[in-house]
Parts: structure tokens; C-alpha cells; sequence
């Protein structure tokens, strides 16, 4: 056992992201390879920090640690609350699992970007962009008010936006770019209420005191609700769950090692720790809990099914990532926290295992093109074998990570809400589908030819695809430890305990606690199964026609290839017709409204003004004369109003 931390070390796990940020930004942008190892070195040390956090909190079974709150800023105010902002840290079991998550997929992200980005125009300024983004997410998962918490919210969404259109230069990523931080501000927008709300009720902004409030009931059960609700809308913003989910993937524009970030470590899981963290509140507010889900559910389904027909592989990791989210989201809805913190653990490192491989297959043949992959077993073993080990994980295969959290929230669901656990257990079958569909075109076949490199892929030769580089290969492998076994951390209740040492106490008893199901394990596995077999019949054996069976339902089939029409919706109606529609009515009533009233007005000043000016000449004896025949006229009409 570790000593215990200090509170100065732990501040350190935030402070070197942002040293790393300030010193490639001023110092070291000119020379590319140090800013590399600049990221590398301060986020593998913010990474020993956490582990350091993790062995202090499990000393503390989970609790708090006690650190203090500094005051930050005050407004006093003549009525009602004062408004009083506090700057200090909450380090407790469900900060502990989240750093562990944030530090490790980033380093590994950032080492395997050392080899991917190579060659790149903007490699220094890339790794501030990450040092941001990875700085963004720990402040978030770290502070203790929920106002600072939406001040580093919004610097993930900053963050995500310039990852996302880190090559601006091409359309489509700038308008990914753009379309993920629009959507995501739609979510924050009901985020920023709740805040407000809860502050006029209660006059805090601390997260501790809220839950105490809320399990007191010292909150009314409508405040807590609607707060709900508000603090959902922008989870549900950035986690993508349905309908704010159509940015994410758009966002696979951005660089991949970007992509694994966002959907491992920081962005889409912001939201599923913001539901977490006010897990409390979710307890007493049993509508705005169900609401959560039932959208948790949808969303894992119609995703499940997007990732059937899609042929760039990262847009079938991007559906995977928006379903395993709604995933998450529905074991919180059915009062399954640590189930949906234990899948978030174990998504992460699955998930930055596959897009990390995704990558790799790309840095061969420069192409995310399914159909121009196909043998790239043979020449690809490193990558082959981590990323079906990722997909085995994912897919719920025992014994693997994925395995163990996927039954819990089953299990969950089994007891909450039967309609729900129907609709996960056909997201199981879905899963091992798509990923194995991938797999099967990928990696099995004759190779198809790749295409010619455009901007990902540095170094690639798509004619002779081959192995990556080993500064690419060696996180693949560390990522598939965890994959692999990082499951078994649950097995005796290690996870629960600390997770469950977060709440208070009236929280706490009334956790589900995990009850291994032989029926529902040996049942999902046979789904997973069936799900890896009809991938086999279609796409391996090819023994299936996947065009024959498209025909067959080619109403479904063209819904899901217009991704149920809602970009249709959201673009064609919302933006192209309403908003711009609005924003030319409002320009045509400001050019012949308001400005046709401002110019009327000048023009009879002006009009006057053009007559007056006449009088104007510029001669002294002329303005001499008019004043004596005014000084006359005036003298005269005197003498007529005045007579002698």
C-alpha cells in the first residue's frame, strides 16, 4: 500500500496536461518530435499519479478523499442567494475508475500518434490540441462544483471541435467540425438551465451538498426532474445519444488516434460520468431516471442496426461507440450504476484497441474503405489478432472484458425493465454481427487494392500494404491486456466497492448488487455467437448474399443507409428551410424595414438640408447684408407689434 497522496500530486494530475499545453504552444511548436514527447512524458507521469489516486481511494473504500475547496469567486447579492464559486477537487471510487481510464488510453494514444502523425504539417500543433483536450477531461472528471465542471464541459467540446477539423483545410472536416459543436451546444443549452435552476433552489453549486439535499429531500421531487432532465440534455449531447447523435460519425474526420480518444477516454463518455456523478438525484427522480432509459435503450438499438450497413470501418466503430453509450446510458436508467461505470471501464480500452487498429489498417492502405481492404490477415498479423480480440471483447465472448460488463447491465435490465433487457439482448446479437462483418472484409479475402494516400495513412504503400511501424504496434498490444482481462477486476466486487463508496450513504443501500446469472451469461453468449456465425455465412464463407437479402428489404435497407432520414431532417428542414429561411426573412425585413426607416428619416433631413445649404456661400459681404436685412425685418416687426 502506497502512502497517502498528497493533495499537491493530486492537482499535479491536472497541472501537467496544461504545463504540457503552455510549453508546446510558447517554447517548443518549432520542433515537432519534442512536442511529441513533451505530451508523452507529462500525461505518462499524470498516469503514475493516478494510479497513486486509485491505491488511496481503495485505502478509503471508495470514500472522498479529504481535500479542501477553495473560494474563487464571489457576487453578494441584495436578495437571494449569494453566488459563491468554489475551486477544489472530489476524489472518490468513481474519480479514481475515470482517471485510471483517462491517463492510460491517452498515453497510448499519444505514443501510437508518434508513428501515425509522423510527417504531418501541423504534428506541434496537434499535440496541444491533445494536451487541451486531455486537460478539458480530467478538470471535468476532477472538480467539485457543477460550475466549473460545465467550464471545463465546454473546453472538451472546444477541444473535440479543433481535433475534429484538425485538417480545416478540407471541407468535409471542417463541417464535421462545425456540425459536433453545434449539436453538442443544443445538449449544453438544457445542461446550463439545469445548473441555474438547482442554484436558485438550493444557493450551491457544490456536488456533494446537491446530492445531500436531493436524498434528504430537502429538493422538491419536480425541481429534481426537471434538473435531471436539463443535466440529460447535454449528456445526451455529448454522449450521442438519440437524436443529438448524428455528429458523431461525422467526426471521423478528424485523425484516428483523435477518434480513439474521444470515444474511449474523453468526449462521449463525459456525458454517461455526468449521469453518474448526479446518480444520487436520478434515485429520487424516478421519471427523469426512466426517460434516461428509455432513450438509453433506442439509442443502442438504432445504432446497433446503422453499423450493418456502413462500409468505412470507422464510421462501424462510431455506431458501436453512439450503441455501447446507449448501452451505459439505459444500466444508469434502471438504477445499474456500477454495471454502466464498469462497461464505461471496459469500452475504453476494447474501444481504443479497435480504432487504434482501424488506423494500423489504414496506415497500409490508405483507405477506411471496407470493400478496397480484404487479406490483410497475412500481412498484418500484430493487427489482426489485437483487433479480434478487441472485437471478441466487445462482442461479450467469455472470458473476455466485455463479457462481464455487458451481463451485469443484462442482468440489471432482467430486473428493472423486461422490455429493455429484450432489446439489449438483440443489441448482443447486433454487435457480433457488425463486427465480425468488419473483420470478415477486413482482414479474410483477397486484398482489394487500397487507394492512393490523401491525408491519413502516412507512409502507406496501398500496392504492398504491411505491418505498422512498432511505435504503432506496441500500444495495440499493451490495449489488448486490458481487453482481456481487465473484467476480472469485478469478480469479488472490487469495482462496486469503490464505486459504491462515492455515494452517500442512503444511496449506497439501495445499490443493485451483482448476482452472476448462469442463464443470462450461457444465453448471451449463445446470441454473441450466432451474431460471430451469420457474420461467417455472409461475409466469410459467403454462402449468404448480403445483396440478395438488401433487395429483400429494401425499404429497411434504404432507411438505414439514409440513417433514418434525420440528417434529412436536421439539414434539410431545420437549417436549410427554418433557420435559413428565418435568417433571409430577418435580413430582408432588416434591409427594407428597419434600415428603410433609418434612411427615410436621413434622406428628409437630408432633402432639407440640400435647400438650406443654398444659403451658403461663402462670401462675408453677403452674410454681412443678410444680417443687416434680417436685423431690419426684426426691427421692423418690432415697430409693428410694438408701435410708438
Amino acid at each position: 500500500m502506497l502512502p497517502e497522496i498528497p493533495e499537491g500530486v493530486v492537482w499535479s494530475i491536472l497541472l501537467l496536461p496544461i504545463g504540457s499545453f503552455i510549453t508546446i504552444l510558447m517554447v517548443t511548436r518549432p520542433y515537432p518530435k519534442l512536442s511529441g514527447y513533451m505530451t508523452v512524458g507529462t500525461i505518462g507521469l499524470a498516469f503514475l499519479f493516478a494510479l497513486w489516486v486509485l491505491d488511496s481511494v481503495i485505502a478509503s473504500d471508495g470514500q472522498a478523499l479529504p481535500f479542501q475547496s477553495h473560494e474563487w469567486l464571489t457576487i453578494n447579492s441584495p436578495v437571494g442567494h449569494d453566488l459563491v464559486v468554489n475551486l477544489g477537487l472530489r476524489v472518490d471510487g468513481l474519480t479514481a475508475i475515470m482517471l485510471l481510464v483517462v491517463t492510460s488510453v491517452s498515453l497510448l494514444v499519444q505514443v501510437y500518434s508518434q508513428g501515425y502523425m509522423a510527417g504531418d504539417t501541423g504534428y506541434s500543433r496537434y499535440f496541444v490540441f491533445m494536451s487541451l483536450f486531455t486537460t478539458s477531461m480530467l478538470g471535468l472528471i476532477m472538480v467539485d462544483s457543477i460550475v466549473v465542471l460545465f467550464v471545463f464541459w465546454e473546453l472538451v467540446g472546444l477541444s473535440s471541435y479543433l481535433l475534429i477539423g484538425f485538417w480545416f483545410h478540407k471541407p468535409a472536416a471542417a463541417k464535421a467540425a462545425m456540425k459536433a459543436f453545434i449539436v453538442t451546444r443544443l445538449g449544453d443549452v438544457g445542461l446550463l438551465l439545469a445548473i441555474i435552476l438547482i442554484w436558485v433552489k438550493t444557493g450551491t453549486f457544490d456536488i456533494a451538498e446537491i446530492q445531500e439535499l436531493a436524498v434528504a429531500g430537502l429538493i422538491s421531487v419536480n425541481v429534481l426532474t426537471v434538473f435531471g432532465l436539463g443535466m440529460f440534455a447535454g449528456a445526451a449531447g455529448k454522449s450521442a445519444q438519440f437524436p443529438l447523435h448524428v455528429w458523431l460519425p461525422d467526426a471521423m474526420e478528424g485523425p484516428t488516434p483523435v477518434s480513439a480518444l474521444i470515444h474511449a477516454a474523453t468526449m462521449v463518455v463525459a456525458g454517461v460520468y455526468l449521469i453518474a456523478r448526479m446518480f444520487p438525484i436520478y434515485e429520487v427522480a424516478d421519471d427523469a431516471r426512466m426517460t434516461i432509459a428509455a432513450i438509453g435503450g433506442t439509442t443502442a438499438l438504432i445504432a446497433a442496426l446503422l453499423a450493418l450497413v456502413v462500409v468505412d470501418i470507422k464510421r462501424v466503430l462510431a455506431y458501436s461507440t453512439i450503441s455501447q453509450l446507449g448501452y451505459m446510458m439505459l444500466a444508469l436508467g434502471l438504477g445499474g450504476y456500477v454495471a454502466a461505470i464498469f462497461h464505461l471501464l471496459t469500452h475504453a480500452f476494447f474501444k481504443a484497441l479497435l480504432f487504434l487498429g482501424s488506423g494500423s489498417v489504414n496506415h497500409a492502405t490508405n483507405t477506411f474503405d471496407m470493400r478496397k481492404m480484404g487479406g490483410l490477415r497475412k500481412v498484418m498479423p500484430w493487427t489482426y489478432a489485437t483487433f479480434l480480440i478487441a472485437s471478441l471483447s466487445l462482442a461479450g465472448v467469455f472470458p473476455l472484458a466485455g463479457f462481464w460488463s455487458k451481463d451485469e447491465i443484462l442482468s440489471d435490465a432482467w430486473g428493472e425493465q423486461q422490455a429493455l433487457f429484450w432489446v439489449a439482448l438483440g443489441v448482443v446479437f447486433l454487435t457480433a454481427f457488425y463486427m465480425f462483418r468488419a473483420i470478415f472484409m477486413t482482414f479474410e479475402g483477397e486484398y482489394q487494392g487500397g487507394e492512393e494516400p490523401e491525408e491519413e495513412g502516412h507512409g502507406g504503400d496501398p500496392a504492398h500494404p504491411h505491418e505498422s511501424p512498432w511505435v504503432m504496434i506496441v500500444p495495440l498490444a499493451v490495449l489488448a491486456v486490458p481487453a482481456v482481462l481487465i473484467g476480472f477486476a469485478n469478480i469479488n466486487g472490487g469495482v462496486e466497492h469503490i464505486l459504491a463508496g462515492a455515494l452517500p450513504a442512503e444511496t449506497r443501500e439501495g445499490l443493485h448488487e451483482f448476482q452472476f446469472n448462469w442463464a443470462i451469461a450461457l444465453g448471451s453468449s449463445a446470441i454473441a455467437i450466432a451474431g460471430i456465425v451469420g457474420a461467417y455465412l455472409f461475409y466469410g464463407a459467403k454462402v449468404l448474399s448480403s445483396q440478395a437479402v438488401s433487395k429483400a428489404v429494401r425499404p429497411l435497407h434504404i432507411l438505414l443507409e439514409r440513417k433514418y432520414f434525420l440528417d434529412d431532417l436536421y439539414e434539410g428542414i431545420f437549417v436549410n428551410r427554418l433557420l435559413l429561411g428565418g435568417a433571409a426573412l430577418l435580413a430582408w425585413f432588416d434591409t427594407n424595414i428597419v434600415d428603410g426607416v433609418a434612411n427615410g428619416v436621413a434622406g428628409t433631413f437630408r432633402f432639407g438640408g440640400s435647400g438650406l445649404r443654398l444659403l451658403q456661400t461663402g462670401q462675408v459681404q453677403v452674410y454681412g447684408a443678410m444680417a443687416f436685412a434680417g436685423l431690419l425685418l426684426a426691427g421692423g416687426l418690432v415697430f409693428l407689434l410694438n408701435p410708438l
